[in-house]
């Protein structure tokens, strides 16, 4: 492994290379949240067996700095420090994941720069984020009575950091974010390491509670300009559900999707097996040079 850091528009950025067996095309994988730190992705170090596998932390979170400026959390700073992390790693050829957030990012870099890549893998990243905040609702109908009573209750007082509604959202996060038990090292080192002050600042305090200013992010319109080799991989409990990453599907030019059973949000840590099978065989038809399915 290599690491180091990166000057980006205010601050450094902390990346790592995980170096593969081959010389096969570099992977950049972009983490969710927004803030919430590569550490969960590092079960995606097992396609380094192929290709250097990149991870880097966005500014405000984990390993990266932490300036504390407001104004640097918007889409627009994002999309500029990614394209800065690329040049500076020279990274001519590029297949570019996104989970979450992640995913999203992607998608705005791809339709406001026209990069050149190899492939965009989407991970449980949905194209609209008013769509998003309708499903989680849904989702979180299905909840027992007294947790929306909690949940709604400490909302409306603005108590958002009381551990009671951080206990509250747990069951929400054990059915439709990662249904491991226990969860992850590096899921637990993500919420221990956050950036809580640009996920609230661009989320809102919950995954289904979006008042930042995502709320109204919506590219699903614009979908049919995204031309590289796209596929789209889910759970199927993925709080980012099935349905919308299928109406992304048919709206992508020659994209590809898989739903992953028994698995959710984090479904590469679930399942890892049937993930990295995907995702190799999607790396074959695309470095190959054959259009994916």
């Amino acid at each position: 492994m290599t690491e180091g850091y990166i000057d980006v528009p205010g601050g450094r950025v902390w990346y790592m290379t995980v170096n593969g067996e081959s010389s096969g095309t570099p992977l950049l994988c972009l983490h969710g949240g927004p803030g919430y730190t590569h550490y969960y992705l590092e079960p995606l170090e097992m396609l380094a067996t192929s290709r250097p596998v990149i991870f880097y932390d966005q500014l405000g979170c984990g390993k990266s700095d932490r300036p504390g400026d407001p104004a640097l959390w918007t889409v627009d700073h994002f999309v500029e420090e990614l394209a800065v992390v690329r040049a500076a790693l020279n990274l001519r050829k590029l297949h570019l994941f996104g989970s979450s957030w992640g995913g999203m990012l992607a998608m705005q870099y791809v339709l406001d720069r026209k990069p050149g890549l190899e492939s965009l893998i989407l991970c449980g990243s949905p194209a609209s984020m008013p769509r998003w905040a309708r499903d989680c609702a849904e989702l979180l109908a299905l909840q027992p009575a007294e947790i929306r009573a909690t949940i709604s209750e400490h909302e409306e007082n603005g108590f958002t950091a009381c551990p009671e509604y951080q206990a509250a959202m747990l069951g929400f996060y054990r059915e439709h974010v990662c249904r491991m038990d226990p969860w992850p090292a590096g899921l637990e080192r993500s919420f221990a390491e956050a950036g809580n002050d640009v996920y609230n600042a661009m989320n809102g305090p919950t995954e289904f509670t979006v008042t930042g200013t995502l709320k109204t992010w919506d590219v699903m319109d614009r979908l049919g300009e995204i031309t590289v080799p796209t596929l789209l991989v889910g759970g199927r409990f993925d709080e980012c559900r099935p349905d919308h990453l299928a109406d992304m599907h048919r709206r992508i030019p020659g994209s590809r999707l898989e739903i992953i059973e028994n698995a959710s949000h984090l479904c590469f840590a679930e399942q890892p097996a049937v993930f990295a099978k995907i995702v190799n065989s999607f790396f074959e038809r695309t470095d190959g040079g054959s259009p994916p399915r």
